[in-house]
């Protein structure tokens, strides 16, 4: 299945309106022309974490729709959809199975249990230091069975979502029929959310192991195969991941990008943006802003410890909030991975600014992810942060549709539907790209079959301007 090379959105399913239904509508209200694609967060029955941590496959969460609500989204933009593979609820029916039946239970293989996983004596506090955690301990929680045993199993993330044993068939046959089921109705791709975390090895940082990793992605690839539908792997780490996973031929993610872009912005310097520019991907998405928030991690590198300090201070400097979230303590989603903050308030709400990162953006090689927030250039939600807690939900604010109305009519959000338009309809963009640099201006020129677009961008005036012309010679300027 071929993804038409335009912007694609990412959003939650009640995030730009109530629901699915509701999704469809103000995409084709207002951002018709602007966004070909569209990938919709989880929608799935969930027991935590916005959707990540799925009970089952095979419905729809009432509270979003149903599967005609997602198959009405497919018919009009290029689904994507994310599948969990390290990870089930312990809400599932083949979790609670498992608790209920232990040794009996059909399930049992599909869940690392640590006595069985780890050699006698071990693990070894060096083992537990070698692991790459997201929490500060090791990455188990304790299960109670029904018959008053307890016993460790493996949790990489929150406390119910309990990691997969993808070693064993019964893990493969919950997957391949999940995914199968889930490809007839009609995604485009799938997201493979935290595959990266999927392998384990006794001994391993359990992290992207080799080849392991290798294998359940061309498993999970082989599966697919047969409708068309591509994986996506979710990898946030040093970005030459990124670049091993697309020399195999898979999509990949441009997380480099988003810190690069106000590394340039906030010095002038467009020396390591070009530098990343003219190596990355090119079957890519390219992103600024997720849910999750600005990746960090990804530009080690790229950018020096030094570099990249310098830029989380200043992004520290515009909101004392996103500064707070990060204190350990502070908040109860403590993220050292990514930057809490939505693109605009790290760019201190300079419309400029934003404007010439998003064409940026939407100039690099790859295809465009646009998050939701991102696309109405939306301002750190204070008021919801500090009433959850969690610092995530400072990029998370649901819009109502009088929101929506209001946010759509402001000169930022204007100009930059204007240039995902033209991002989404120019032929120029499925070809070449050439990356120029001069002092603070920076010059990204893509041709495809006669056409030919050339953004010119200074980072120090945050100035920006489209020039554009056709195989006829007949052609134009973008002003943004």
């Amino acid at each position: 299945m071929n993804l038409r090379n335009g912007v694609m959105l990412i959003t939650y399913p009640d995030s730009l309106g109530p629901d699915l239904a509701g999704l469809r509508q103000v995409l084709d209200r207002f951002f018709d022309g602007a966004v070909t694609g569209v990938h919709v967060l989880p929608f799935y029955p969930s027991s935590s974490d916005r959707g990540f941590s799925p009970t089952r496959y095979d419905a729809v969460d009432p509270a979003f729709g149903s599967w005609d609500d997602l198959a009405d989204l497919s018919e009009g933009y290029d689904l994507m959809v994310d599948f969990m593979i390290n990870h089930l609820s312990s809400q599932s029916p083949e979790f609670r199975d498992f608790v209920e039946q232990k040794d009996a239970s059909p399930y049992a293989g599909m869940f690392i249990r640590c006595k069985e996983f780890w050699p006698p004596g071990r693990p070894t506090p060096q083992d537990i230091e070698r692991i790459y955690k997201r929490k500060p301990r090791a990455p188990s929680v304790t299960v109670n069975f029904a018959d008053g045993t307890s016993e460790e199993v493996w949790c990489t993330f929150g406390d119910d979502q309990i990691d997969l044993d993808l070693r064993h068939e019964v893990t493969w046959r919950f997957v391949e029929e999940n995914l199968s089921a889930l490809a007839a109705r009609g995604p485009a791709l799938f997201r493979l959310d935290a595959v990266a975390y999927a392998a384990k090895k006794v001994g391993g940082n359990c992290f992207f192991e080799e080849p392991e990793t290798w294998d359940i992605l061309a498993r999970t690839r082989d599966i697919l195969a047969p409708r068309g539908v591509e994986i996506l792997p979710e990898v946030h780490e040093h970005y030459t991941l990124q670049l091993k996973l697309a020399e195999r031929g898979y999509w990949v993610y441009d997380f480099a990008l988003p810190m690069l872009l106000l590394h340039a912005l906030s010095t002038g310097e467009t020396g390591e943006l070009a530098g990343w520019l003219r190596i990355c991907p090119r079957k890519q998405f390219t992103t600024l802003d997720t849910h999750d928030g600005i990746g960090v991690v990804d530009v080690a590198g790229l950018l020096t410890d030094e570099q990249t300090g310098r830029v989380k201070d200043l992004v520290f400097s515009r909101d004392a909030t996103v500064q707070e979230i990060h204190v350990p303590g502070a908040y109860h989603a403590l993220d050292i991975y990514q930057l809490n903050c939505t693109y605009y308030s790290a760019l201190g709400e300079n419309d400029d600014a934003y404007v010439l990162a998003r064409a940026v953006q939407v100039f690099a090689p790859g295809i465009p992810q646009v998050y939701y927030v991102g696309l109405l250039a939306g301002r750190n939600d204070l008021v919801l942060v500090r009433r959850t807690r969690h610092g995530r939900d400072i990029n998370r604010h649901a819009y109502t549709l009088g929101e929506i109305e209001k946010e759509v009519e402001r000169p930022v959000v204007r100009r930059l539907l204007a240039l995902c338009r033209f991002r989404s309809s120019f032929p120029a963009f499925a070809g070449e790209c050439e990356v120029k640099t001069d002092g603070p201006v920076l010059t990204i020129t893509r041709t495809s079959g006669g056409h030919t677009a050339a953004l010119t961008a200074d980072m120090r005036s945050y100035s920006c301007s489209i020039a554009y012309s056709g195989p006829d010679g007949q052609g134009g300027t973008l002003e943004l």
